[in-house]
């Protein structure tokens, strides 16, 4: 008699790490049986992988557990299981508040999983919260031999020293730690064995990574030694790590894209120093300035906090100059929310009406720069990994080297290959274009 297969239902908040995480979770998970399902009301286990960057991060996961309640009345064996950055925040007070969860795990912990889930099976509630010693990539050193889309997470990076005055990442995710470069090369190798032909190397500081000589730029020059790794992508940098080495990266490694996200999050010389970023609007835009030399058609965007404590309306004029200077090609921009325990939270906030109408301006700008970024693409050409069938019958979807949705119209099966493309048409979203080589 055969093992009926345990389901596992998986919600992922947030970032690209925490999809990796999510997946590195179910994979740990799948020695024990389970394997995933989109359909939450058959699940044996409901995972939440949090995140606690956005606004009433907490108050979002105790919405959900609610919504699941009815699962767990109706099958009392459901497990409820917390993972993330609430969960590394909140640690007891989760259960205390949520009496149903069985199991509370820390993004640095997860590979205890199995562990924790077969104490759950015996009754018992598992929490740990803990930055252990023992590193969990090296405990997860196989991953299963299963087809993966062409594009992956790869994350090389955990943890940050900067300590923003807004940001909690420093104490849910700990200290700036980097994997060994040989172990996300053999990962990487992986991948490419199951059908990846892009990386997308993450971390809280990505450009921090010192795992190798060289750091980040000597990374990506190993990784671009790999046969059928075609491309190479990294993300969230700080301006202080773009060192010169990956700068000059983007002009000398042709598989490193055209693109970097670099959160620069005011431009106030005066809320930047209030942030604890460590660098002014000039130097950043100076680094701008020798990254596009090194590669002149890179496409940048960025992060922008509107409303931070103490923001007058002279410091938000300095943001919208510097996004005028720069002009993205997109950019993520968000009313500035506390976050308990970060050193912002003791000052006192601005009015909800002050912070609507300035990120309502901020986000026009930002709009109408990515309108001209898509716009500007009509009648170029650039080359698309195709990932998938797009909505219509003979429709293909991918991404272009800056990141770009790009779709066109192709018979047969083009998962995974990479075209040249003659852009036709622009969206506020996406491009249009027919495949030229």
């Amino acid at each position: 008699m055969t093992n009926v297969p345990k389901k596992l239902f998986i919600k992922t908040y947030g970032c690209q790490m925490n999809v990796y995480d999510s997946e590195r979770m179910a994979e740990t998970l799948a020695g024990q049986g389970y394997e995933t399902t989109q359909d939450q009301s058959e699940a044996d286990m409901v995972l939440l992988n949090t995140c606690h960057i956005r606004e009433k991060a907490a108050e979002k996961l105790y919405s959900d557990l609610g919504r699941i309640k009815p699962l767990k009345v109706a099958n009392p064996d459901l497990k409820i299981a917390v993972a993330g950055c609430v969960a590394q925040a909140e640690g007891e007070e989760i259960v205390k508040r949520a009496p149903m969860v069985d199991l509370v795990v820390g993004p640095q912990s997860y590979h205890r999983l199995p562990e924790m889930e077969a104490r759950i099976q015996t009754g018992k509630r598992a929490l740990d919260t803990d930055f252990p010693e023992d590193d969990k990539f090296e405990v997860m050193k196989s991953r299963p031999k299963v087809a993966r889309a062409p594009a992956a997470f790869l994350t090389i990076q955990e943890g940050c020293d900067k300590f923003c005055a807004f940001c909690v990442v420093p104490y849910t995710r700990g200290a700036e730690v980097s994997r060994p470069a040989d172990r996300i090369i053999d990962e990487a190798r992986g991948l490419v064995e199951n059908g990846v032909r892009e990386v997308t190397l993450l971390g809280q500081n990505v450009n921090a990574y010192h795992g190798c000589e060289g750091g980040l730029a000597g990374l990506c020059s190993q990784l671009s030694q790999i046969d059928g790794l075609e491309r190479i992508r990294y993300t969230t940098s700080h301006p202080n790590d773009m060192d010169d080495a990956l700068i000059a990266a983007h002009g000398d490694n042709p598989k490193l894209m055209p693109y970097l996200h670099l959160p620069v999050q005011s431009g106030s010389d005066r809320i930047l120093k209030a942030m604890n970023r460590k660098h002014t609007a000039e130097e950043y835009l100076r680094i701008i300035e020798r990254i596009r030399a090194a590669r002149p058609d890179i496409l940048l965007t960025s992060d922008f906090i509107v409303g931070f404590p103490g923001e007058t309306d002279a410091d938000f004029e300095d943001t919208m100059a510097l996004v005028r200077e720069v002009n993205y090609g997109m950019a993520y921009s968000f009313k500035y929310s506390v976050r308990p325990g970060t050193p912002a939270a003791e000052k006192p906030e601005l009015p909800l009406a002050v912070m609507d109408e300035r990120l309502q301006r901020l986000q026009a700008l930002l709009k109408e720069q990515q309108v001209a970024a898509q716009e500007g693409m009509v009648g170029k050409t650039t080359t698309v990994l195709f990932e998938k069938r797009g909505r219509t019958p003979g429709q293909w979807g991918g991404k272009s080297e800056h990141l770009h949705a790009v779709h066109v119209e192709a018979e047969g099966e083009l998962r995974g290959e990479i075209h040249k493309v003659e852009i036709l048409n622009a969206m506020t979203n996406s491009l249009t274009g027919r495949i030229i080589g």
